[in-house]
């Protein structure tokens, strides 16, 4: 097992406009190392696959990659809709398989209508929402009968997250004030014993 110290395995967390892939990059830019975007290797594989097989591969994709930029003794950030155990056990397996802390970083922004606007205001991916009640184009033939705006509730409302290296903050405000907030959480935690925490940042 590598056992570099100071390495981390960032999981982010948040629906999909909550801003967790801009504050992947900040917090790549202060702590270096890898962004893995999973919306990326998706939509790269629609090109050939229907839209939950591309998400199935893509999910062995990033894990793939994860691993081996930290065999390579990088940080990871894991930049991806974390609604699943699946991903968290898979994360948190992979950092102590290679001596990293593991984080979750969940990007929280509790009015829908603010995530609408911002879905709508960006340049979406192939495999993206255009609006909180639409679902990604890709998805329309498979996703028949099920209610978007209900689905994406459930993110909002019932987010899964570990028992313990938590760090929750605002994202409707200030990134830069989000993103110092777990600067400072990660740093102050790293000289201290491993514990159940949770922060959380209003």
């Amino acid at each position: 097992m590598d056992t570099s110290p100071g390495r981390l395995l960032i999981q982010m967390s948040g629906p999909p406009g909550s801003g967790k892939s801009t504050m992947a990059r900040m917090l790549q830019r202060s702590l270096g190392g890898l962004v893995i975007d999973h919306d990326v290797i998706r939509s790269s594989l629609l090109q050939d696959l229907d839209f939950d097989r591309a998400a199935k591969q893509a999910y062995a994709l990033q894990w793939a990659l994860a691993e081996e930029a930290l065999k390579q003794g990088l940080n990871v950030f894991v930049d991806c809709v974390c609604n699943y155990q699946q991903v968290l056990d898979h994360g948190a397996a992979l950092a102590e398989r290679h001596g990293c802390t593991y984080w979750y970083v969940e990007c929280r922004v509790d009015s829908i209508d603010v995530l609408d606007q911002r879905l709508r205001a960006r340049k979406p991916m192939r495999c993206q929402r255009t609006s909180v009640d639409v679902f990604p184009d890709a998805a329309q033939d498979q996703r028949k009968g099920q209610d978007p705006r209900a689905m994406f509730t459930k993110w909002m409302e019932k987010p899964v997250r570990p028992d313990s290296n938590v760090i929750i903050v605002d994202s409707s405000g200030s990134l830069e004030d989000a993103r110092d907030h777990i600067l400072q959480s990660i740093s102050n935690t790293r000289e201290a014993p491993r514990a159940s925490r949770q922060h959380l940042c209003n």
